[in-house]
């Protein structure tokens, strides 16, 4: 077996062991008895930026194990697996940055959903053009207790409106069972948090009090190791951010399916509401993130965090080629000149378009002829 440490900032190798006893760990998985391999590892994507680094690293790692060892699997599973195995090393993520991995298509947005995992290709606009920005300031949600604090806020708040709604709470840790056991709407949850997370900060005797648990049961089986020590939790701002996104994410969909002409600006208008969503209510923005986004509201361009926030990437929304270069020229004159870091770097790899393209594929060498040939 390969123990991969789950506390304690990681090391990048560490996202490789996740990925490679995603595989040969999984008894559920048929495939070849564990053979030694010779990996190595290149690519561009900045660490701690927000961009699924790591992620990446381990949704490699699954594919490429997998195909050593010949096991058969639909990219489904792949980035099922790649999801769960990423929590090995301490991440208690949901798993959308590994379906995309997988999942992507070129020029569309995709629409994942879970239990079973499915993705829904959304065509965008022509004319959309994505900035990518780094902010400079790295955030390794592996090595603080930041990012699993906003997953047991949400967890904890599913389980509280569950007991309060007189359902099974202890299973339903999870926004989405809870909506489903209610058969509410996206509307109705938003109502349901207003009305019954009444406290804006919840401490740790309030939910003991609250759940009817002892301190030992509270601590063992609803938090997470990096967040056993967490006195205090903010349930009503995370579970309206999640909610109220979700509705965003309907509306953009839809206006992506429509074709008026102000389609583009519908969509930067969600783009920047879903910003201040996340640093308002989920408060996992940065200064330079907000920055960032003050400059790209006053040309008119919708701009978001990207990743876990607290640091690393902007995406931003454009109209057309001119207005994206439009923007990069401007942040460039008016961001980065301003920080020391960036003029020891090639802004070009911290400021630049982009476009969805397709997810990972394996490709294999063809040693006489030389030829490099995509396996689906």
């Amino acid at each position: 077996s390969i123990d991969v440490p789950s506390v304690g900032g990681p090391n990048w190798y560490q996202y490789v062991l996740c990925g490679v006893k995603g595989i040969l760990d999984n008894s559920t998985i048929q495939h070849d008895p564990a053979r030694g391999m010779m990996i190595m590892l290149s690519g561009n994507i900045p660490p701690a930026s927000g961009l699924s680094s790591s992620s990446a690293i381990v949704s490699a790692t699954v594919l490429a194990t997998a195909y050593m060892h010949n096991a058969t699997l639909n990219k489904q599973t792949l980035a099922t697996i790649s999801a769960e195995c990423e929590k090995f090393i301490g991440t208690q993520g949901g798993g959308m940055d590994q379906a995309i991995a997988y999942l992507a298509q070129e020029g569309c947005a995709q629409l994942i959903e879970w239990n079973p995992l499915r993705a829904t290709p959304i065509q965008l606009p022509a004319n959309a053009v994505f900035v990518i920005a780094n902010s400079l300031s790295e955030a390794n949600k592996a090595a603080t207790s930041d990012f699993n604090q906003r997953v047991v806020e949400c967890r904890l708040a599913s389980r509280l409106l569950a007991k309060q709604m007189k359902l099974n709470w202890r299973e339903l840790n999870r926004f989405a069972d809870l909506q489903k056991a209610l058969g509410y709407s996206l509307e109705q949850m938003d109502a349901l948090v207003q009305a019954n997370l009444s406290l804006n900060v919840y401490t740790r005797t309030d939910l003991l009090k609250l759940l009817e648990v002892t301190e030992e049961d509270f601590t063992d089986n609803l938090l997470t190791p990096n967040t056993r020590n967490s006195q205090t939790f903010k349930l009503k701002q995370r579970a309206l951010h999640v909610f109220q996104e979700a509705l965003r994410v309907q509306q953009f969909i839809e206006t992506a399916k429509s074709t008026p002409e102000d389609c583009i600006s519908r969509m930067k208008a969600l783009m920047k509401q879903s910003h201040e969503s996340l640093r308002t209510l989920y408060e996992c923005s940065h200064e330079n993130l907000d920055q960032i986004v003050t400059i790209s509201d006053r040309l008119g361009v919708g701009t978001r965090l990207t990743g876990a926030g607290w640091g690393g990437c902007t995406v931003a929304l454009c109209d057309g080629v001119e207005e994206s270069k439009r923007f990069v020229e401007t942040l460039k004159a008016e961001f980065y000149a301003n920080i020391p870091k960036a003029q020891a770097s090639d802004i070009g790899s911290l400021c630049f378009t982009t476009s969805p393209q397709r997810g990972a594929e394996i490709y294999l060498i063809e040693k006489q002829q030389n030829n490099i040939l995509p396996t689906p």
